[in-house]
């Protein structure tokens, strides 16, 4: 059994969902992201973007059901995805420099976990901002900024 192709597979889904759309590959470090080309973008988006997680969850489930060996796919739409990313970690850099400035905790909205992973990313090598979530299983969980404790210089 040959290994599934991500783009022709998404291609044929949005097909027999009645969209009719380019659809171009690229591949980076973490797998592929298929951007997608339509003149329905909004409906094929969604409201805040659940058809569009839908799509790539559904996508992934297919690919993986063919092959355990298929690579993560991120699905996006005319880079909405990608500018929604960039407003996400500019905002949270912006609310880290209250926390930088009042050394007070601050509890962000409750987030997925791939936005809770885009900023947990913001934050990995930033000397005095840390991120913490609550270890508990639910899918949509809140993230706390702190500082870092300082430790003092031997």
């Amino acid at each position: 059994m040959s290994s599934p192709n991500p783009k022709e597979t998404l291609d044929t889904m949005l097909g027999l969902l009645g969209f009719v759309c380019e659809i171009k590959e690229f591949e980076h470090e973490h797998g592929i992201t298929l951007q997608v080309y339509t003149a329905e973008k909004e409906r094929l988006i969604g409201r805040n973007g659940a058809m569009l997680e839908d799509i790539q969850l559904l996508l992934n489930r297919l690919l993986q059901a063919r092959s355990k060996e298929a690579p993560r796919v991120q699905v996006d739409i005319e880079h909405w995805r990608e500018m929604k990313d960039d407003s996400l970690a500019q905002r949270v850099r912006q609310l880290a420099e209250i926390v930088r400035k009042t050394g007070r905790s601050f509890q962000l909205e409750p987030m997925n976990a791939y936005e809770r992973r885009i900023v947990h990313n913001a934050f990995k090598d930033d000397p005095e901002i840390t991120t913490w979530s609550p270890p508990d299983d639910a899918r949509i969980k809140r993230i706390t900024l702190r500082r870092r404790p300082h430790v003092p210089a031997q």
